[in-house]
């Protein structure tokens, strides 16, 4: 019995697939805000049967109880949405990562790209890392062959890394090994920012549009990424320890120094340790955005 439950798929042509799910790889739920912002607009052609795939004691659904009555349940979502991005069709894989069958939904991923004739496999992330909220938004790559990148994103870091692998790292190896040519991006968050991140999400999405080769507007994600910037700047000013700090970053980054393998080994275990690993956002998805 499949994990997709697949609507109507006529009329594809050559589709690319962007992914982004929830959980560590998501900072400041950039990626999965970042996709959201895609899928706007976009039909369901296809869902993952989160009774397969998700434990609901750790990501319970959300009641909503009206005036002592229980009125409805928001369960997790892992569904695929049909937009068109200019002349394109374009597939959207995104929502809660799975619990469960990581392997079975990597295998089915697979089948079902090859099904459509899924052309690219793009997945988004977001990491937590030294860097300043006052500098344009770093962003790492990762390719399954040379030549697969856009927008002057670079694959890194240099050398080996070892992290904690996400579901998404696991669907886009075996589409790698399928024969599609599969990207990532990943933006780095800053590692003191508590909470959605929009400015990494609105660089994401320049970034995709350079790839894609259409513009993707931010909408409402430009204006939350300012208002937080102005916050954040508000927030340093009043702390001579936070400037300090904030200042240290924008010295690294202004020599231009790549951020080591040790130096995101840090920060990931930083994030993990704070409960910055969890579902629904990887770190704050639904809260306001502060120093932490």
């Amino acid at each position: 019995m499949s994990l997709f439950d697949l609507a109507d798929t006529d009329g594809l042509a050559s589709p690319a697939l962007i992914a982004a799910f929830d959980g560590w790889v998501d900072a400041g739920a950039s990626a999965t805000n970042a996709a959201r912002r895609i899928a706007e607009g976009g039909t369901v052609l296809a869902t993952v049967d989160g009774d397969r795939v998700c434990d609901y004691r750790s990501r319970r659904p959300t009641l909503e109880i009206h005036d002592g009555r229980p009125a409805t349940l928001a369960w997790p979502e892992l569904t695929i949405r049909r937009v068109r991005v200019g002349a394109r069709d374009v597939l959207v894989f995104s929502g809660a990562e799975p619990d469960f069958r990581w392997r079975e939904l990597a295998d089915e991923a697979v089948e079902l790209a090859l099904r459509l004739g899924v052309t690219e496999w793009i997945s988004l992330g977001a990491i937590p890392a030294a860097v300043p909220h006052t500098r344009p938004v770093p962003v790492l790559g990762t390719a399954s062959r040379p030549g697969l990148l856009r927008g002057d994103v670079t694959p890194g870091p240099e050398g080996t890394l070892r992290v904690p692998a996400a579901a998404l790292s696991v669907i886009d190896m075996a589409v790698s090994r399928a024969g599609i040519p599969a990207v990532g991006y990943f933006a780095q968050v800053p590692h003191y920012v508590g909470g959605e991140y929009p400015a990494a999400s609105v660089e994401l999405l320049r970034i995709l549009s350079l790839h894609l080769g259409d513009e993707i507007l931010p909408g409402p994600l430009a204006e939350a990424a300012w208002q937080l910037r102005m916050r954040l700047d508000a927030a340093t000013a009043m702390d001579e320890a936070t400037r300090e700090h904030v200042e240290r970053l924008e010295a690294m980054v202004d020599e231009a120094r790549r951020p080591s393998g040790g130096d995101l080994i840090s920060e990931i275990e930083r994030f993990h340790r704070d409960g910055g690993g969890g579902g629904a956002g990887g770190g704050g998805a639904g809260g306001g955005s502060q120093l932490s």
